[in-house]
């Protein structure tokens, strides 16, 4: 509380004479006019109540006998009232000198009867003492008002504080709580005075007696000492969070005040911040953060138990997820999440834990299995149930999952360890065809970290330049002219060629293909252009494009540049993609075929018949090329099942005006057959294998069959 801040009463002094003489009155005023007071005088009884109300008089000088209403009748009506009740009277009087008439003067209130006549000295000195204990009597009566009046205010902040207030003493009972307390620990005020602190204290618990806490120390101390995170007992039998501050009152007090702020909202508002941010705001189910915690305190309990049971993390990725999104929009992405979020709720047990990572990828934590084909199962269970056509804005779409499997303790004991090696599973598990399950092994992380290497090296070798191209002659099958080359991207690591196989999907996955197909345009267009003395401008120059390349928006005119920049014409180049790139987006595949055909450059569908792509779409297509793939050319000579597929696409290519090229061709007797089935053109080991460019310099116009095949 604040210390109250007392107030005098100015020196102001009013002495009221009362006489019914008017020379008496003119005499007394005469004779006290030079006093330190101011001298007011009536003549009448009456006259000196009146005044008495108008005035603040502090000494009334009263004549006893008067007409009308003598002095006594006037003393005795200002001492029943409260305003003049304790005014002192001094009776005058000339005639009244009986016992009886003196004691009468005292009885209605006189503090001094003076008889005439008097000496003036002694009636000035009786003035001045009078009055000074009139002035202390008013200044210690407004003393006592204004201590009652800060006894009340701080009374009513101290039951009107919405904070708890204890006052303990040095013994450490409580000897005042304010009612706030009491009703934040749902108790009476009376049942807390006279116990011990200690006593309602449950958190932090403290067991050593009063004398030796710290809490009385730092009462020796005359220091403040604050917990933040306490916790009292309540009457109903639980425990309210609260923040305590013990601060010592004045040493002769010898107690000290106790602050407790109730903490409940703010450890409400603490919970509700900690759960949004463990939490999936879209789906509602944990977060990245939030699984990681989960999973640490799960294997810290096996830790701590020496649990024996099996435990798995699957990494769970939705296939089809981005053809969806891109198709029909974010909100119909989001709501094939929530979707996916509820049925992999419907597998999982009470205590699993299921989090969404981000994205479309989304992780489970499955605890106390009995064997790891326990996980297997779920795993099974929950691609059947996502593998299935989902309505989203009245369209029908179909989903997929691929998982990865880690189990504890084979795949590692820390959170890091598990989610990466079920990453890995996982991207095996898209890599072996999508829509299935595989497990983490030894295996998979020397390839993943072989993977990494070849990453970075990958990397480096975009930085420097490091690929380089080779090319592999197209020849017309009948009559052996050279149709064209194409142009084939090779990564030689340390001496080492390394087989596009490895390396080509890693450029796609880390989109460094954008970088490099850039380069392999740019070079194999300005290789065509410095090959135009020797094959002429008939040329057709090959090259293949990445989906990532044909999906950019810059394509082509960057390709119209490059034309431009080389002088080429657009018919001699030849863009190769695969069926699944064009199926990837039709309506912007049919549009850019388009656009390609307008500027005149041509396109041909590489290793066709391996793909998924629909005839009722290819008809459609503005294509030039058919390639057949080369697992067909092998084994078309002895397999009548792959002989009737070669024959089937040479007629299709036929039937819609195609050239359809023949891949991997290294026979005569392949050749035969395909020219038989009117096959055009050939690609192969049986004219040549992959040459560097001075090497296809040299390579001839036209082939002679009959010499090769001799």
């Amino acid at each position: 509380m604040g210390q109250a801040q007392f107030r005098t009463l100015p020196r102001t002094r009013t002495l009221l004479v009362v006489d019914d003489r008017e020379s008496n009155l003119v005499a007394m005023e005469a004779l006290l006019s030079d006093g330190d007071w101011q001298v007011h005088t009536v003549s009448s009884g009456e006259a000196a109540l009146r005044a008495l109300l108008e005035l603040d008089v502090e000494l009334v000088l009263l004549d006893v006998q008067m007409p009308g209403m003598d002095g006594f009748e006037v003393a005795r009506l200002m001492r029943n009232n409260p305003q003049t009740r304790y005014t002192p009277i001094i009776f005058i009087s000339a005639n009244t000198h009986s016992r009886d008439a003196v004691l009468q003067g005292y009885a209605t209130g006189a503090v001094d009867f003076i008889l005439k006549p008097f000496d003036p000295q002694v009636l000035r000195h009786k003035i001045n003492t009078l009055l000074s204990h009139e002035h202390n009597r008013r200044n210690l009566q407004l003393l006592t008002q204004q201590l009652d009046s800060a006894q009340a205010f701080n009374a009513s902040v101290l039951n009107n504080a919405a904070e708890g207030i204890l006052v303990v003493g040095e013994d450490g009972l409580i000897y005042f709580a304010n009612p706030a307390i009491a009703r934040m620990l749902h108790t009476r005020v009376d049942d807390l005075q006279g116990t011990a602190l200690l006593g309602h204290l449950a958190v932090p618990e403290i067991l050593v007696p009063w004398r030796d806490c710290e809490l009385y120390q730092a009462w020796r101390r005359g220091s403040t000492y604050r917990i933040h995170e306490a916790q009292l007992r309540t009457g109903l039998g639980d425990t309210l969070p609260v923040a305590l501050s013990c601060s010592p009152l004045p040493r002769q007090q010898r107690s000290m005040v106790v602050i407790a702020l109730d903490m409940s909202d703010v450890r409400n508002l603490h919970a509700q911040l900690e759960a949004q941010a463990v939490t999936d705001s879209l789906t509602g189910l944990l977060n990245r953060r939030g699984f990681h915690q989960a999973l640490e305190s799960a294997l810290k309990r096996h830790e701590r138990s020496g649990d024996h049971k099996e435990m798995a993390v699957l990494y769970i990725d939705l296939d089809g997820f981005k053809r969806i999104n891109d198709s029909l929009g974010h909100e119909a992405g989001d709501e094939i999440l929530c979707k996916v979020a509820r049925l992999l709720e419907t597998c999982m047990r009470s205590y699993d834990v299921l989090a969404r990572m981000g994205g479309d990828e989304f992780t489970a934590l499955l605890d106390s299995l009995e064997h790891p084909e326990d996980a297997a199962r779920v795993a099974e269970k929950l691609i059947e149930l996502i593998s299935v056509r989902h309505t989203v804005h009245d369209t029908e779409v179909t989903l997929g999952a691929s998982i990865g499997i880690a189990s504890f303790p084979e795949c590692g004991g820390k959170v890091e360890d598990l989610l990466r090696a079920a990453d890995m599973a996982m991207y095996e598990a898209k890599r072996a065809g999508r829509q299935q399950f595989r497990f983490f092994s030894a295996e998979m992380n020397e390839r993943a970290h072989a993977r990494l290497i070849m990453e970075e090296n990958l990397r480096s070798a975009t930085e420097h330049g490091d690929f380089r191209l080779v090319y592999q002659p197209q020849v017309y099958l009948e009559s052996g002219r050279l149709r064209g080359f194409e142009a084939l991207l090779r990564w030689d690591r340390e001496g080492t060629e390394v087989q596009p196989g490895e390396f080509i999907p890693l450029l796609e996955e880390t989109r460094l293909i954008t970088r490099v197909g850039q380069w392999v345009m740019h070079e194999g267009i300005s290789t065509c252009r410095n090959w135009r003395e020797v094959f002429g401008s008939q040329l057709v120059f090959s090259i293949n494009v990445s989906p990532v390349q044909f999906a950019s928006g810059g394509l082509l005119d960057s390709l119209a540049r490059l034309l431009e920049d080389n002088d080429l014409e657009p018919s001699q180049l030849e863009l190769e993609v695969t069926e699944g790139t064009l199926m990837q987006d039709l309506q912007n595949s049919t549009a850019k075929l388009e656009s390609l055909r307008r500027l005149g450059v041509k396109v041909a569908i590489d290793d066709f018949g391996t793909g998924y792509s629909s005839l009722a779409y290819l008809r459609h297509f503005e294509i030039d090329t058919l390639k057949i793939d080369r697992l067909f050319i092998s084994n078309m000579l002895d397999s009548p099942r792959d002989a009737a597929v070669v024959s089937t696409i040479i007629e299709l290519g036929r039937n819609l005006e195609l050239e359809v090229i023949a891949e991997g061709v290294e026979t005569m007797a392949q050749r035969d057959w395909l020219v038989e089935h009117g096959c055009q053109i050939m690609q192969g080991h049986l004219v040549a294998a992959v040459l560097d460019a001075e090497a296809a310099c040299e390579f001839p116009l036209q082939i002679d069959w009959a010499r090769l095949q001799r």
